[in-house]
């Protein structure tokens, strides 16, 4: 009798999941080469090479920038066991290589006409300064007796839509309710226009 065909092994990549072949055509293939350097060299044996002659080069470059001192060695002994105390910052990749920037800690306000006489004013950032959104809804349709929702806006960010114009008291109550939120944070769109509040 002939023996069955054994199901063949997959070794999927402990960073973004896929199989280890496969991890080149990912998000981002930069994080995943660690990991398959020490897991599958077998994979890609040029990414061994590499890293062999990158972690070559920046030995001999550390050595040359070095002075023979105390602190030269200890910084020489620190890095050859591994430990740095700088972490370098970590940035976000998008699919195709784009990197995602930070929102900036900003609270826009701003008022919607619709209908020629009833207006939205909508709040966005709150969750930025670790409001709580569903909360601060709450609040402010009880500050100023109206109907507030959380909602998810064109850019699929959550923000707050309060029923009526209600720009006039909001700043100082987002200030007086939330003490993280500056007053120079808060920033108005007039007429396309970026505005800030103060």
């Amino acid at each position: 009798m002939a023996e069955k065909p054994q199901p063949a092994q997959v070794l999927y990549c402990g960073v973004c999941g896929l199989p280890a072949e496969y991890c080149e055509f990912g998000p981002d293939f930069e994080k995943c080469k660690p990991w398959l350097i020490h897991n599958a060299p077998d994979a890609y044996p040029d990414l061994l090479k590499e890293a062999n002659a990158k972690d070559a080069d920046k030995v001999s470059d550390q050595l040359q920038s070095t002075s023979i001192s105390a602190g030269g060695i200890a910084f020489l002994d620190c890095y050859i066991s591994g430990s740095s105390t700088s972490k370098p910052e970590e940035v976000k990749r998008l699919p195709g290589g784009k990197i995602k920037k930070k929102d900036k800690q900003e609270v826009i306000i701003e008022k919607v006409v619709r209908n020629k006489r009833k207006c939205i004013t909508t709040v966005k950032g709150l969750e930025l300064f670790g409001v709580k959104l569903s909360d601060a809804s709450k609040k402010l349709g009880k500050k100023f007796a109206t109907g507030a929702s959380v909602v998810k806006g064109p850019t699929e960010k959550e923000q707050i839509d309060v029923q009526g114009d209600i720009s006039y008291d909001i700043v100082e109550f987002i200030t007086d309710t939330w003490s993280d939120v500056p007053e120079a944070a808060i920033f108005f769109i007039e007429d396309g226009k970026k505005v800030p509040a103060v």
